[in-house]
């Protein structure tokens, strides 16, 4: 009996602990704004994602503050990016966008990056990739049927890319010197779209894309079968619609080349991220990552993520900063050789 009465007491104590909690935080935000910043020019895709996600994540937070996007563009997301970090308010009120590939600069040192990502304060990504790949794509009419035939010296692909440091240079050169494919990339496109009339116009004869890009931009391209995949990356396993085209990880030769390829498919894995300050408080932290899980449960959050093809593979804080941790482990020589590759 006493056992029982004092189970009673604790479960009382706790959920008059978790009430003056939720009290506190509704007091604290009622009446205030909740401010977050988009490192790129509005009407993007990120900026897209952020607007979405700020229509429907406020109700989710004590007080149900509304959520004002502010664009800070620079630096490829880099402004943005280090205002958070650096000089946003940490009282729980802001929160930012993240561009995938600015934590692992980071990682790698790059000087214009003014914070350690594992210092931040992660709410989750609304895409961990699990529905997406990355595909080296060829003209159908391209004589390369499948990625054995890019072995052959006589079967060279020209892959069109962006600019330096661009995902998809980055990974035709990976393709080459990597995975020791015969291609080679021709860069200087501005996106994909472009590249896509380079690739009827036979200047290129194919690039890299994600399926989820590749049928919202491109859909006829997918839906006419006019281009082929021949590889898959940032796929751990074959995508269940690409059942007869490898991951890169089947195909990489050695040791270092894989490690290499991991710590390069990285941001795939955190692909549309969501940070707040460092050292803000643990129960407003705590209340803007469980607003952030709630959101991507939301009915009404899924029906316009889906108009939008924005891809549905949320995870959340712990998954991003286990990502980091073993992105902060791999040896120096592996980053060195990653640095070398996108330089060139």
């Amino acid at each position: 009996m006493m056992f029982r009465i004092l189970l009673v007491l604790i479960a009382s104590f706790i959920a008059t602990n978790i009430a003056r909690a939720n009290d506190q935080l509704t007091s604290f935000y009622s009446g205030k704004s909740v401010r977050l910043t988009v490192g790129s020019s509005a009407g993007g895709g990120t900026d897209i994602v952020a607007r979405i996600l700020a229509r429907h994540m406020g109700k989710y937070i004590p007080g149900k503050p509304p959520i004002l996007v502010v664009n800070q563009p620079g630096g490829g997301g880099l402004v943005g990016a280090n205002r958070v970090a650096n000089t946003a308010a940490r009282d729980g009120t802001e929160f930012a966008t993240m561009e995938r590939a600015i934590p692992q600069l980071a990682i790698m040192g790059e000087p214009n990056v003014h914070f350690d990502p594992l210092t931040l304060t992660w709410l989750g990504s609304l895409s961990s990739y699990r529905n997406d790949a990355f595909m080296l794509l060829v003209n159908d009419a391209n004589p390369a049927r499948t990625v054995e035939d890019l072995y052959l010296e006589r079967m060279k692909i020209r892959l069109g890319a962006s600019q330096q440091g661009s995902t998809n240079l980055t990974f035709a050169l990976i393709a080459r010197d990597v995975l020791g494919l015969n291609v080679e990339p021709i860069s200087g496109y501005a996106g994909t779209a472009k590249i896509s009339l380079a690739m009827v116009a036979g200047e290129v004869d194919g690039q890299l894309m994600g399926i989820v890009s590749v049928q919202a931009s491109q859909r006829h391209l997918w839906e006419t079968k006019a281009v082929r995949p021949l590889v898959q990356f940032a796929r751990k396993t074959r995508h269940p619609i690409l059942p007869d085209v490898p991951t890169a990880q089947e195909l990489v030769k050695d040791e270092a080349g894989r490690a290499l390829l991991e710590f390069a498919e990285l941001p795939f894995f955190m692909a549309q991220s969501f940070v707040a300050p460092p050292g803000i408080p643990p129960e407003r932290a705590k209340a803007l990552r469980a607003a952030f899980y709630q959101m991507t449960q939301d009915d009404d959050y899924k029906s316009e993520a889906r108009k939008f093809e924005i891809d549905d593979s949320p995870v959340g804080n712990e998954e991003i900063e286990a990502l980091l941790i073993k992105a902060k482990s791999t040896p120096k020589s592996v980053i060195d050789a990653f640095r070398r590759l996108i330089a060139r």
